[in-house]
């Protein structure tokens, strides 16, 4: 299989359910999103994370990956045929449970604080600025366009980033700067 197939030269693309849409239909767009905090993830892991945290991170990368083919399925098919490419609640409650266990080694958190510390935190901030913006665009396309469970999923994915740049940064030693 050749990576360029000529079918996008045209600024087209299709979804999973073979629709022709522009690539800047919202839709592509959210996926987009998604796709870029997947590989955000992945330059966070790329700057040296402890083992249990890039664990979480290859985990999120695969269920974003998931997210993904989710938003690329405007009929809501590929869950039914792939189970691997659907988010379920239990996938919210193992990402609340990672920030639980981080937040029993971090100091309380009483002040707004800047994104920045290790090159690991920093991009770990990064990546959770980046899964906001792709929280706005799946929460663009409607109520009624995806299944509720995403833009849960991506709020909570969001948090634990927060968490694990704070944990990332507290581990090595980095004082964390209040605004």
């Amino acid at each position: 299989m050749k990576i360029y197939t000529k079918t996008g030269d045209t600024g087209e693309t299709s979804l999973f359910d073979g629709t022709r849409v522009s690539k800047t239909h919202p839709r592509v767009a959210a996926y987009g999103e998604v796709d870029e905090l997947q590989a955000s993830i992945g330059m966070a892991r790329a700057a040296g994370l402890p083992d249990d945290l890039d664990t979480m991170c290859v985990t999120m990368q695969r269920e974003l990956f998931a997210v993904g083919a989710q938003l690329a399925d405007p009929r809501h098919r590929i869950a039914d045929r792939v189970e691997k490419a659907h988010v379920h609640e239990a996938h919210i409650a193992q990402l609340e449970r990672w920030i639980d266990v981080l937040d029993t080694e971090l100091p309380p958190l009483r002040h707004f604080i800047l994104s920045g510390g290790g090159p690991a935190g920093a991009a770990l901030h990064l990546a959770r600025a980046i899964c906001r913006r792709a929280e706005r665009a799946v929460l663009l396309l409607g109520p009624d366009a995806v299944d509720p469970v995403i833009p849960i999923y991506l709020n909570r994915v969001s948090d634990l980033l927060f968490t694990m740049a704070r944990a990332a940064n507290h581990r090595r030693g980095v004082t964390e700067t209040q605004w």
